[in-house]
């Protein structure tokens, strides 16, 4: 599968390419070009030299082509969603649920953009200003590079694209290596429903070649980028040195908080939403399980039921329920964070065990609150670690131990104890009687320190992708 450049379809400027395989098979699923830095700054110059022209084209034009483009994607939904399973490794019924989220994300987005009025600042309002109106205008930025990781493409290329290109800038994105043939259709799609030539493009390829040279483009406005925070802040810093505007949701280990009053049913199988969609390869997947000591045994007998009845299997196969991580590599990485955790005082009381790229659900109690888990270790899988407290205080002490503040969640019948404790949280959404495995389109969703920075969602992306002009009507009235 080729790269969208200018318009039409590009190998890389050498010639070379990467096999994306299947993780569940190891079967090679296609090749993609892994393009150079030449590549990436003909991508950015095209994008420039398109995007006059596209932002010329008016909001309801524009929001008629991403129609075009829904229409395309429904014709080919069967197909992109079984593509994605298979470069992805995760059930093909997930694959379908995120193909159906593209029309939801788009049409959202298309009806925010034909709302995103300008101000007036009347006169007189402040002394001296009896004799002009000013007008607050909102221009696109220009080229924007959307960086999207492999665990939700498409959500995530719904999140980034469709504002970018609804506010009128042109788009490049860089899909992971891993899984990038999805993302590669979805802007050819795009490209067929009528986006100017150049102002959508697909670059393939490493994320130490492509991500480095799109990030150090002088010409690049904004850098969208999902991922890890060691990835969002060497961009970050690249982006400096040209004053590009970034805005980076990154890294988390969402606290799961079970107060002693906690619907105990209800909390467990939150736990299977919270830990178990998609492999647990989720940023605001619920990662450290903090559970009430009077509570902790039955807790866990429940989670342990519900956990060991979930169907690992092919990603194709209709019955499963979970199937292997992205690649055998990023399993390794969790067998070797649970026997950590292991070592550091945890009991691994269910799974534990990887297959090449599958790997168990896995439970582990009696995890001290020193280990590493308890605070920034990270395990991007099906990872259950149980740790006991004893005060609600101890709790919060707890969870706002870690670097990370992406989101969090806390259960307790007792809703003025829940909302008491979310306003304590550190972290930038905070879910009561749920998992915080929660993400609308329409929310502002961000993390507070090493999570990120700035926010997306239909209410908050286009104040991103879009500059404030102010022009004054001097001494009109």
């Amino acid at each position: 599968m080729l790269m969208l450049v200018a318009g039409r379809p590009a190998d890389a400027a050498d010639g070379a390419t990467l096999e994306v395989t299947n993780p569940a098979t190891g079967d090679v699923v296609d090749s993609v070009p892994a393009a150079t830095a030449a590549d990436c700054d003909r991508a950015v110059a095209a994008a420039r030299a398109a995007q006059p022209t596209w932002a010329a084209v008016p909001i309801h034009a524009r929001a008629a082509v991403m129609d075009r483009f829904l229409e395309l994607v429904a014709r080919d939904a069967e197909d992109l969603a079984r593509l994605l399973s298979a470069e992805t490794g995760k059930p093909i019924v997930e694959a379908r649920a995120e193909i159906g989220n593209i029309p939801i994300a788009f049409r959202a987005f298309s009806e925010k953009a034909k709302h995103l009025y300008g101000t007036v600042i009347p006169p007189g309002i402040e002394a001296g200003q009896e004799h002009h109106l000013q007008l607050v205008l909102r221009e696109p930025v220009g080229v924007v590079v959307a960086i999207i990781p492999f665990n939700f493409p498409c959500d995530l290329f719904d999140q980034k694209v469709a504002p970018a290109l609804l506010a009128g800038n042109a788009v490049i994105v860089k899909p992971s290596s891993e899984n990038p043939l999805t993302l590669t259709r979805l802007a050819f799609l795009l490209d067929e429903a009528g986006v100017t030539p150049g102002a959508i493009s697909v670059i393939t390829g490493s994320g130490a070649v492509v991500g480095a040279a799109l990030a150090g483009n002088a010409d690049v406005d904004l850098i969208t980028l999902t991922g890890s925070t060691e990835v969002g802040i060497a961009t970050a810093k690249t982006a400096a040195g040209f004053l590009t505007h970034v805005a980076l949701e990154l890294g988390g280990n969402d606290a799961f908080l079970v107060l002693a009053d906690a619907d105990l049913e209800l909390a467990a199988e939150e736990v299977i939403w919270a830990r178990m969609y998609n492999g647990g390869q989720v940023c605001c997947a619920s990662k450290r399980f903090l559970v009430h000591s009077s509570v902790a045994e039955e807790f866990t007998a429940k989670v342990v039921a519900k956990v060991a009845a979930i169907r690992v299997g092919p990603p194709d196969d209709e019955a499963s329920q979970m199937g292997c991580m992205v690649s055998e590599r990023a399993a390794i990485a969790i067998e070797e964070q649970v026997e950590h955790t292991r070592a550091q005082g945890g009991t691994v009381v269910l799974g534990g065990t990887r297959k090449g790229a599958y790997f168990e659900p896995t439970v582990i109690t009696g995890v001290p609150a020193t280990a590493d888990v308890a605070r920034d270790l990270e395990i991007f899988g099906p990872v259950v670690p149980i740790i006991t407290f004893d005060t609600v205080d101890e709790a919060v002490a707890i969870a706002n131990s870690s670097i990370f503040g992406l989101a969090g969640c806390v259960f307790s019948r007792d809703f003025a104890t829940a909302y008491q404790v979310a306003s304590r949280l550190d972290c930038g959404s905070v879910v009561i009687n749920g998992a915080s495995f929660f993400r609308s389109f329409e929310m502002p969703f961000g993390g507070y320190k090493y999570s990120g920075m700035g926010t997306e969602g239909v209410s908050s992306t286009f104040e991103e992708m879009t500059r404030t002009k102010t022009v004054v009507l001097k001494n009109v009235l």
